[in-house]
């Protein structure tokens, strides 16, 4: 488990993404949702156009294609960090929300707090919370895990598109990134986040991912006792698994909202939005350490992944 802890037979819903460039970056073309797992993996497919005319199909890495541009600078203070922690966490089958579990002696939701609020180039951190766990971060405030940093609330909605909402609607409008991080996400590294944020700077979204290690297969169901049956396998080679942060423009992501409740879509995670309208998404190339704690097992992995880092700053 600890030598591939993201990917041990779970994952969360796939979108199948058809890609072209333009100005040197992918543009979702059309979205085609897959059998539900349990994280977002998406497909990268690039047109190109043979000697003879014909058009024909390359699957190319999205991270080539961005590298000739070179990121722009995130300014210091000007990046909301929005913190969601208002999800119920039942698969973990504790007596709280799994965000709130103790991981070595500090609830989950407080070790990315801890670290993303750090940067410099958060200016202020909104956390998306139920008001009966607010005493957790206002706690943690007092401890310095907000780095200085001012802490708003926002409630949290039905749905996680309502949450990050809500969340969007409390920062401080002058900001000109919106960092969003799942609180049941723990060992996010600094570095990680901040070329995130150079990324999302630069194309206006950006979105950490790892590359998908597990063979995905698209299924379908099979009669209505629940039974599926495999419709095809996918190419593992274009496949990333979506993590957080994912950090986008204020106003584009508002955008995205106006179309998505115009049209009523509901989307699963904040660069969905962004794809809806049409808008490039740059995908940052993430650690697998970044694993979200859903279950049991993800949290004896999350403290093997913790043990190790302190192992290696004592050596």
């Amino acid at each position: 488990l600890l030598s591939d802890p993201i990917f041990s037979g779970w994952f969360g819903f796939i979108v199948h993404s058809q890609m072209h460039t333009s100005s040197s970056l992918f543009q979702c073309r059309s979205r085609t949702p897959f059998v539900s797992l349990k994280s977002r993996v998406v497909q990268h497919v690039q047109k190109k156009t043979s000697p003879g005319g014909n058009s024909s199909t390359r699957r190319t890495h999205p991270l080539v294609v961005s590298a000739s541009i070179k990121p722009e600078k995130v300014d210091s203070g000007s990046v909301s960090f929005v913190l969601l922690a208002g999800g119920v966490g039942k698969r973990m089958g504790a007596n709280m929300p799994k965000q709130y579990i103790p991981l070595r002696g500090q609830e989950i939701a407080l070790w990315s707090l801890d670290i993303i609020s750090a940067l410099d180039e958060v200016g202020e951190v909104v956390v998306v919370c139920d008001p009966s766990y607010e005493d957790v971060f206002t706690g943690a405030q007092d401890k310095g895990l907000c780095h200085g940093k001012p802490l708003t609330f926002a409630a949290p909605g039905a749905e996680r598109m309502d949450s990050v909402e809500n969340g969007l609607s409390a920062c401080d409008e002058s900001k000109t990134l919106v960092c969003i991080h799942d609180s049941a996400r723990p060992l996010v590294r600094p570095d990680d986040v901040r070329k995130c944020m150079q990324d999302a700077k630069t194309h206006g979204a950006a979105v950490l991912g790892v590359k998908c290690k597990a063979t995905v297969k698209q299924a379908q169901p099979v009669g209505d006792d629940g039974l599926v049956m495999v419709a095809q396998t996918l190419d593992r080679s274009t496949l990333w698994e979506m993590h957080t942060p994912q950090i986008i423009e204020p106003q584009l992501l508002k955008r995205g909202y106006a179309h998505v409740r115009e049209v009523g879509a509901e989307v699963t995670d904040d660069v969905s939005i962004v794809e809806a309208i049409g808008e490039p998404v740059i995908i940052t190339e993430d650690s697998y350490e970044n694993l979200k704690v859903t279950t049991p097992e993800d949290l004896v992995a999350a403290e093997g992944i913790l043990d190790s880092r302190a192992a290696t700053v004592t050596a």
